[in-house]
């Protein structure tokens, strides 16, 4: 689509965009949870699938110029990406934004109105290498430790990108490697090394922590003890909230999705592309034609 409107695609928690070279032979398309195919008109036609299995994701057509998207609702919302902003997220940059506000640090990085492309398991990856606790407050960070974050931000993040978001090419020694035990019977949640990896609830979500790492250094909004996943069920089954409103109704107990390979972008094309909806219970399809 390299003519207004153009898409602007949100993939929530679980959701990416599948390309047909990506996947295994033996497996069908369209791929399972599908919610609309991509196809362009010509020759060679190119197709893509945009998969979400918890339908939280989105998708928004812009009318812009594509140069001024990032000006326009949504993406105008957003703080600097980490990785398209570089020059921007300095560190005097994060030291006002930090210092202008008492949240949670884990809170504040996730808020997308602050900084841009920061999900869940990335924030803890983030602050596990910075060596900061999640629940203390933004504005008590000292300057080695805003340094420290400053860091560790560019570099989960654009390692992240530099492989594609391939889970599998993650550095070993990275906390993503070793969170997904949670709940998982006989299957403790701990670093090679053996450092026990607990998780709290901070702004909302699931947090992973290292506390032999990631020290309270300052005051937090809420002093909750180290929490085991397995710990007995009287304890996980209460909603523990840092910072935020208490949301009802919210399992605890749940585990995180571990992300899948993202497939990549297709390749741009100067004719029509045509957007094909997921399938009603009766089997039929709706198809929208976008043209330019």
């Amino acid at each position: 689509m390299n003519e207004p409107p153009h898409a602007v695609m949100h993939f929530g928690m679980a959701g990416y965009l599948l390309l047909p070279v990506e996947k295994p032979e033996d497996k069908e398309w369209p791929p399972k949870y599908w919610k609309f195919l991509l196809e362009t008109d010509g020759d060679p036609k190119a197709e893509a699938a945009f998969v979400d299995f918890r339908r939280l994701s989105r998708i928004r057509l812009v009318d812009c110029p594509a140069d001024e998207i990032r000006k326009h609702s949504p993406l105008k919302e957003n703080g600097p990406d980490p990785v398209a902003d570089k020059d921007t997220v300095t560190e005097e940059w994060l030291a006002d934004k930090l210092r202008s506000r008492k949240v949670p640090i884990k809170a504040l990085l996730l808020d997308q109105a602050n900084i841009s492309g920061i999900g869940n398991w990335m924030g803890d990856e983030i602050l596990y290498h910075a060596k900061i606790h999640p629940e203390q407050y933004s504005n008590t960070l000292g300057d080695e430790q805003i340094k420290e974050l400053h860091s560790s931000i560019h570099y989960v993040c654009t390692t992240s990108i530099d492989v594609l978001a391939d889970s599998e090419k993650f550095p070993e020694h990275w906390l993503f490697k070793h969170r997904w035990g949670k709940g998982k019977k006989n299957k403790p949640s701990v670093l090679p090394n053996g450092e026990k990896i607990v998780f709290l609830t901070v702004g909302g979500r699931t947090s992973a922590v290292v506390p032999s790492v990631q020290k309270k250094t300052g005051p937090v909004a809420k002093d909750i003890g180290d929490e085991d996943a397995n710990s007995p069920k009287s304890e996980t089954k209460r909603k523990r909230v840092t910072g935020v409103k208490k949301e009802e109704d919210v399992n605890d107990d749940e585990e995180e999705p571990k992300p899948k390979k993202r497939g990549s972008r297709s390749k741009k094309s100067e004719d029509s592309v045509e957007i094909k909806e997921e399938s009603k219970p009766e089997g039929r399809r709706r198809s929208t034609r976008l043209k330019k």
